[in-house]
């Protein structure tokens, strides 16, 4: 998707690299990074701060993952010539912001946020009990903010994370985007447009002030954007004055919900490191035969000849994921009555996954042969990245006085 200035927006999105990634990490998140990097300019990367926060006491986990994690987003089809890909650490500005952000951040809004007791409760062998956990979302905001992303690729419960996202933009906007003879300013802008443009602009800012007109306001940004003759500081003062507000300095996200992950683990559950029970991205492949052979399934099916229900199996959830409709119909009436083994219904599943992951095992082999490729790809993407977040906090520190 691209803006009206012909520039793609903007998309970031990260993992914490607190060990080796699953099927679940394959279709809940990385398959969509990879449709994602087709349309927008994507930012991708290595939340190895995000990792400390809950792996303070054991950083080395978080170090010897970086490079796996990074592997393994090749190895899905992540095209490093076409996506900033980089690490979280490497790029100060995150750090910086947090800060700044964090100035004006009520305690009580963070301590709010429903993921703050959930992960508490779900990690509570760790004592979670500091300044880092808590500040985590405010963290994931400045991670956001640093970048002026227009689209952030979430699950539904991570919503809340982008809402208060917003609410750190709008605050900040607020505060220090309003500058000395701003409306002043933003008037000789709009004349700057040219008379057609400034009369446009100014019927959708009142047809939004107004009238409260989303879609004059989603075409008086529109129409900002296709602008040439006026400067990016006078964009930002007019995109503000649209709202009534001041400069805006920080974008505000929205976020780009993402189909939950249907991969079970193999017990049924939801794949999770926590549960034991996951098949990794780039498994072995005798292993990997093994592992699905030894699978649960139907405990009514004790004997061969006992019908089972494959609604009760673990292996039918793959099957719906892995299997064509005619596969899955034999399994279903084969499973029903007794007609197949266990095993004979496992072995499309193996076949189907054996060939899945000899394909990311290839596109993972160069960069498993030779890493210094991972450590120029992701020295190349901090580079980038850098230079996209000095730009914003530069322009921070102007607007606060620093």
């Amino acid at each position: 998707m691209f803006t009206t200035s012909g520039k793609p927006e903007r998309v970031v999105s990260g993992m914490r690299p607190t060990g080796r990634l699953h099927l679940g990490h394959y279709h809940g998140v990385l398959k969509n990074w990879v449709d994602l990097q087709h349309e927008f300019d994507c930012f991708f990367f290595v939340a190895d701060w995000h990792a400390l926060t809950t792996h303070y006491e054991d950083p080395e986990v978080i170090s010897a993952n970086i490079n796996d994690m990074v592997i393994d987003w090749l190895a899905a089809g992540i095209d490093p010539g076409n996506t900033t890909l980089f690490v979280q650490s490497q790029v100060p500005e995150h750090a910086e912001l947090y800060l700044l952000l964090s100035m004006f951040m009520p305690l009580g809004r963070l301590e709010r946020v429903p993921s703050f007791k959930d992960q508490q409760e779900k990690l509570r062998e760790r004592d979670l009990a500091t300044l880092g956990f808590l500040g985590y979302p405010l963290l994931q905001a400045a991670d956001i903010l640093v970048y002026r992303a227009g689209l952030v690729p979430v699950g539904e419960d991570q919503v809340p994370h982008i809402e208060l996202t917003r609410e750190v933009a709008r605050r900040f906007n607020h505060l220090y985007g309003r500058e000395a003879g701003f409306e002043e300013k933003a008037e000789a802008a709009i004349k700057k447009m040219g008379k057609k443009s400034a009369k446009l602009y100014r019927n959708l800012r009142t047809a939004y002030t107004e009238q409260g007109d989303h879609e004059a306001l989603g075409r008086a940004h529109a129409l900002l954007d296709e602008q040439k003759n006026i400067t990016l500081g006078d964009k930002e003062r007019l995109f503000g004055y649209l709202e009534g507000g001041g400069r805006v300095i920080l974008v505000e996200p929205e976020a780009r919900l993402t189909k939950a992950s249907k991969v079970p683990g193999l017990d049924g559950q939801k794949m999770s490191k926590s549960y034991n029970n996951t098949i990794q991205l780039r498994d072995d492949p005798k292993r990997l035969e093994k592992t699905l052979r030894a699978m649960p399934t139907d405990p009514a099916r004790v004997r061969r000849t006992d019908p089972g229900d494959p609604d009760k199996c673990p292996v039918w959830q793959f099957h719906e994921i892995y299997s064509s409709k005619s596969t899955r119909d034999w399994v279903k009436d084969g499973c029903t009555t007794a007609g197949i083994g266990c095993l004979d219904c496992k072995q499309p599943l193996i076949d189907a996954l054996l060939k899945e992951q000899k394909i990311l095992n290839e596109r993972a082999e160069p960069y498993v042969r030779d890493q210094t490729q991972v450590s120029n790809i992701i020295a190349d993407g901090c580079e980038r990245a850098r230079e996209v977040a000095e730009e914003t906090m530069q322009e921070v520190r102007e607007n606060i006085g620093l």
